[in-house]
């Protein structure tokens, strides 16, 4: 009679133990991620439909339509300054800070002298939250001791003057995104086959042609990466901006407004919920295109 084969206990063990481990790590970050964005997001929209105050109970509430929606985009004066700041914000990003960047990130995958305190000087910024970048800029923007105006003589309030603040915003904000920019592209430009460029450069390519012909191409999942980024971080600017001077005298921006109406004096959640549902459905527009070209690239 044959003997039957003896199970190893401790091999189930461990493949129990494994399966645990599995899903944990799929049920936590599950759990976190519907707890903190997913459902206040919901809420936020259900609220943006109410004219709770914050001040009593949700229940006392009343639903009052899309009466928010139509406010925001009628008789809220702040709305349409906000809406063309991020878009200033985001062509700023776009067209300087990333370029800047990404040809930073070219000049130090050279393996130029001194690249690595280059590299690290560079990204520092981006380690730093924009609200300590914001105090730090104040040492180069204040009217009295700042940098600038002790340089030139002049006596600029370069973060309390509306004609200037929001530049000088985006030139403190732009110092820290080209970092993060740079490293985007640098970690790129690592992967791409240096048989790439060398047949590029045997066919008599330039340095010029060989980047924008045979290497930017290649490197189309960190451009939409880049893309992506730099769309969702001018949308949600806030910190270096409420820093200055709370969003306001010229730098108001969508962000801020949401937070001035539900945390702010006017104590108004049902319309801030409103603004932030806006601000959710821009940023929704870039997300799924994001997903769409992801998803088209991973059928291929």
């Amino acid at each position: 009679m044959a003997s039957r084969p003896r199970r190893n206990k401790g091999l189930n063990h461990v493949a129990g133990l494994d399966r645990i481990v599995v899903i944990l790590m799929m049920l936590v970050p599950t759990v976190l991620v519907l707890g903190l964005v997913w459902l206040p997001a919901l809420g936020s929209v259900g609220l943006s439909f109410t004219n709770w105050d914050g001040i009593g109970p949700m229940s006392d509430a009343k639903v009052i339509g899309v009466k928010n929606y139509t406010d925001v985009f009628t008789i809220y004066p702040p709305f349409q300054p906000a809406i063309t700041h991020n878009f200033i914000w985001l062509l700023v990003m776009f067209f300087i800070a990333t370029p800047l960047g990404m040809f930073l990130a070219v000049l130090i995958d050279k393996n130029v002298s001194g690249s690595r305190f280059y590299q690290t000087s560079l990204y520092l910024p981006v380690v730093l939250s924009l609200a300590l970048v914001g105090f730090i800029w104040q040492l180069i923007y204040s009217r009295d001791q700042g940098l600038i105006n002790g340089l030139t003589g002049s006596t600029i309030d370069w973060y309390g003057d509306q004609r200037y603040n929001l530049w000088a915003a985006l030139v403190a904000s732009s110092w820290r995104h080209t970092g993060y920019i740079m490293l985007l592209y640098l970690a790129g430009l690592k992967g791409v086959d240096p048989t790439l460029r060398e047949a590029a450069r045997v066919d008599g390519a330039s340095e010029r042609q060989t980047f924008f012909k045979v290497v930017f191409p290649v490197l189309a999942p960190i451009n939409i990466i880049v893309l992506v980024v730099t769309v969702i971080e001018s949308l949600r600017a806030f910190d270096l901006v409420w820093v200055i001077n709370k969003g306001r005298n010229g730098l108001e921006l969508i962000s801020t407004l949401v937070t001035s109406n539900i945390v702010g004096e006017a104590s108004r959640i049902g319309f801030g919920s409103a603004l932030a549902t806006i601000m959710l459905l821009i940023s929704s527009v870039f997300i799924a295109i994001y997903l769409r070209i992801v998803f088209r690239e991973d059928s291929r």
